[in-house]
């Protein structure tokens, strides 16, 4: 089956706990339809760069699917339709990486950047 990267910003007004329900919300539409998530994260409260729906910030949630084409655009479809949800992004890749996401790996575990010219 294809390997799906989605990500996904609810209203900030939600609580933590709320944020986390979603998560497994849509996994579960996922597993209903034939899919599986492989790996979620919760990366938090994070300030945007600009106002959607006149909010400011938003919670931040990563997930890393196996499914097929069906059950992915039905989960995308409750997504659109969900007050909760604001922006998704949903992202169609070769294979999966190992450990945690670029957002949750602290500073000194990144790679080096380049040098600025």
């Amino acid at each position: 089956m294809p390997l799906y990267e989605h990500v996904m910003i609810a209203r900030q007004d939600l609580s933590n706990a709320q944020a986390e329900g979603l998560i497994e919300h849509f996994s579960t539409i996922l597993a209903d339809n034939g899919g599986k998530a492989l790996d979620t994260e919760y990366w938090g409260v994070k300030t945007m760069a600009y106002k959607i729906n006149k909010n400011r910030k938003g919670h931040y949630a990563y997930l890393r699917t196996d499914a097929p084409a069906a059950a992915v655009q039905e989960m995308e479809r409750l997504m659109r339709l969900h007050d909760d949800v604001m922006r998704v992004l949903t992202i169609k890749v070769d294979a999966h990486e190992e450990g945690p996401s670029v957002q949750m790996q602290k500073r000194e575990e990144r790679g080096e950047r380049r040098e600025r010219r």
